[in-house]
């Protein structure tokens, strides 16, 4: 196997740590306000099943995974105090050996963010029609 692709796997693995640790952070009460729903969205469109922008829209839909959510995590991270976060890291670590993270409740936001577009789109085109 190329070492490249070592390389991005390892980076895969990391990304993910990183996130499920954000989850931990965003939840632990000496967060502000404001980092803590940041971190939530981030989290939300992290490990929702349904992507913001689908993959099969031609390069958007994967600069979406590629680019803006490790973006996202990259700047939540600088957010959060560095104890919060070595305390999130290791509960992340802990929850990784047990079991992999999933729930169809992160889902909701971008749901309700596309019923909200289809709404606003029905309704210009009642208004326009």
């Amino acid at each position: 196997m190329p070492t490249w692709l070592n390389s991005l796997k390892q980076r895969a693995r990391q990304l993910k740590r990183e996130a499920l640790a954000l989850w931990f952070a965003y939840r632990d009460p000496r967060l502000p306000w404001g980092t803590r729903l940041f971190a939530a969205y981030v989290v939300a469109r992290t490990f929702s099943p349904i992507d913001l922008i689908p993959d099969f829209i031609p390069l958007l839909g994967y600069l979406d995974d590629l680019v803006l959510t490790p973006l996202g995590i990259a700047i939540a991270l600088k957010l959060i105090p560095p104890q919060v976060m070595a305390d999130a890291r290791a509960r992340a670590d802990l929850a990784l050996l047990d079991s992999k993270p999933h729930s169809w409740l992160f889902a909701l936001p971008v749901i309700v963010i596309w019923l909200a577009l289809l709404a606003v789109a029905v309704r210009l085109f009642f208004l326009f029609d």
